[in-house]
């Protein structure tokens, strides 16, 4: 992504926003861990989407007056050579105007004595934040901060969260963006092929994700979420990351993974024999599953209402598996079918865009989402999911992730060594 891209990206948002008002747009800070230990740090997804820029306790500023008009400013770290010794550099005011393609650098220090002088001047009545709380239970952040800092210092200043506006600017992906996602498959790909090369019975699934964490370094990159690879028992829990489990001969490898390009993360699911040939069982689910996704791939157009997707997902899945004899009432496919059909992806795996609150809202060109179609059959000891991304067209629909192995006959190809 270019520093133009982040421009028009704030240029959009400003363009929302009220006019007298201030827009505060933080970064975050990495999450305690324990004693003077933290988590890695993973920067708040509409900050590099205006920014470009994944660093700890940077600002974003933007002041929009009463004409309409409006200028920004970006709050850094001042330098600190002892803290970069010990925690790595700090991004310097040249290279933040660099890669934001914003002129008014200033350092934190600065930032509460002009946010004061700014809020008591008379010309603003809105403070804009990005307000999100993923449950009412979790810990205030920098945003939740400022909210009851303003409401005692500036109580005049009406609150307003810009998490709407976000939703919207990120729901139809740019050209750039869908190009880093095409590369984010390719990557995903290699990936995925590396772990069914390597699959054999008795085989961990630490060394499944360890086959995954290696092909993705190659490309110098590493996963959009933490990968969910799973084997047997371990497939029907949904969202997994143990890897202490082991292959059985003839148990169903579960992964669902994607890799990250230029903070563009997909999303894909494939499933297979760990000794590489399908049993009639898995076969038959396997292929209600295949054939569900075929059909989705095969109706999806614009105009459609998101919400659709989902139950189009359900009933055609619920026909194949009707007619295979595995379900015999509509009632019953909640006891194989556990989780929805479609999700878009993004700047976030699960992409924070107005379809969330908006779910009937008709699809449009340039949305990507997941087609996703899972069966878990306990009775059977077989679950799995094949998930795949779809880019919607002024015609139609593509999936992104078609080459990715995804037929019984391509996957078991690949894994008898004579697939590419």
């Amino acid at each position: 992504m270019t520093p133009q891209y982040y421009s028009e990206n704030r240029s959009a948002l400003a363009g929302k926003l009220p006019p007298r008002s201030l827009t505060l747009v933080y970064s975050g800070n990495p999450p305690h861990k324990t004693g003077d230990e933290y988590y890695s740090f993973f920067a708040e997804r509409n900050f590099v989407y205006l920014t470009g820029i994944d660093e700890e306790s940077l600002v974003l500023l933007i002041q929009k007056e009463e004409s309409g008009e409006w200028s920004e400013t970006l709050f850094v770290r001042p330098p600190d050579a002892m803290k970069e010794r010990w925690s790595g550099r700090r991004i310097k005011a040249d290279a933040a105007a660099q890669a934001s393609g914003i002129m008014e650098i200033k350092t934190s220090f600065e930032f509460e004595n002009l946010f004061g002088k700014l809020a008591n001047s008379g010309r603003y009545d809105h403070l804009c934040l990005d307000l999100f709380k993923h449950t009412p239970d979790k810990p205030d952040d920098d945003a939740y901060r400022m909210v009851k800092y303003a409401n005692d210092k500036f109580p005049w200043l009406k609150i307003t969260s810009i998490r709407p506006m976000m939703k919207s600017l990120r729901l139809i992906k740019k050209t750039c963006e869908i190009e880093a996602i095409r590369r984010a498959e390719a990557i995903t790909r290699d990936g995925v092929l590396a772990m069914m090369r390597a699959s054999g019975p008795g085989m961990h699934e630490y060394q499944y994700k360890a086959e995954w964490d290696y092909a993705l370094a190659q490309h110098g990159v590493i996963s959009g979420f933490p990968p969910i690879i799973s084997a047997g028992d371990n497939n029907f829990c949904i969202h997994y990351h143990e890897y202490s489990g082991k292959t059985r001969d003839g148990d169903m490898v579960l992964n669902d993974v994607g890799a990250v390009w230029d903070n563009m993360i997909v999303d894909v699911s494939r499933a297979w024999p760990c000794n590489g040939r399908f049993s009639e069982r898995q076969k038959l689910l396997y292929n209600c599953a295949y054939n569900t996704s075929n059909y989705m791939f095969g109706i999806i157009k614009s105009g459609m209402p998101m919400n659709e997707v989902d139950a189009a997902v359900k009933r055609f899945n619920y026909e194949q598996l009707h007619e295979a004899g595995i379900c015999n009432s509509f009632d019953e496919i909640g006891k194989l079918m556990w989780h929805g059909g479609a999700h878009h992806i993004g700047y976030d795996v699960h992409d924070q865009v107005s379809t969330i609150d908006e779910p009937s809202m008709p699809i449009r060109p340039g949305m990507v989402f997941c087609i996703d179609v899972g069966i878990y059959h306990e009775e059977w000891g077989i679950g799995f999911r094949l998930e795949d991304n779809c880019l919607v067209t002024e015609d139609g629909c593509e999936n992104l992730s078609a080459l990715i192995p995804r037929s019984i006959e391509e996957i078991e190809e690949i894994m008898s060594g004579k697939g590419a």
